[in-house]
């Protein structure tokens, strides 16, 4: 049986509702330090190969690089996402994958903001209806919510990630 800490329900929504902004913006701050570390580490084993400055002059690799991190963030999401961590965790948690995949898609289609805003807008309601379709609790809603507004906002603003 489990004993809540906290037992007024609103406070404990507004608690939850303040940790999954807060540690999400700090696993999205460990996400780009992981990013650097994955993208040298990558470069310094290409660099053994082939020189990294010639790579970087040839115009697939760049979003190879990234789409190689994206695609590690999605496999270590899945199990994530899938563990039996509680909502909470999981929530603030989606707020990663979330964000690389609206960056991606930003990244890809910088050139032409209504693309961004179409594909943007697709992939968010695929992910609502997912949730939807999951039934999960709120946090998971809000997870959305909070990452597509803010990389909205990136987008709207012209921010440079």
């Amino acid at each position: 049986m489990r004993y809540p800490v906290i037992k007024n329900r609103a406070l404990k929504n507004v608690l939850s509702a303040l940790a999954v902004a807060g540690l999400g913006f700090v696993l999205l701050n460990v996400a780009f330090i992981v990013d650097a570390v994955y993208q040298s580490a990558a470069r310094g084993l290409i660099d053994l190969l082939v020189p990294a400055k010639e790579l970087m002059k040839v115009r697939w690799y760049p979003p190879l690089m990234h789409i190689s991190f994206a695609v590690l963030i999605g496999l270590v999401s899945w199990p994530v996402l899938r563990s039996k961590l509680a909502d909470l965790y999981k929530a603030t948690y989606l707020i990663v994958p979330l964000a690389v995949a609206y960056a991606t898609i930003g990244m890809f289609l910088y050139r032409w903001p209504a693309a961004v805003f179409g594909a943007g807008g697709l992939f968010g309601f695929g992910s609502l209806y997912f949730i939807h379709r999951a039934k999960k609790p709120w946090l998971y809603y809000y997870s959305l919510f909070l990452t597509t507004s803010v990389m909205a906002a990136v987008v709207i603003l012209g921010i440079d990630i």
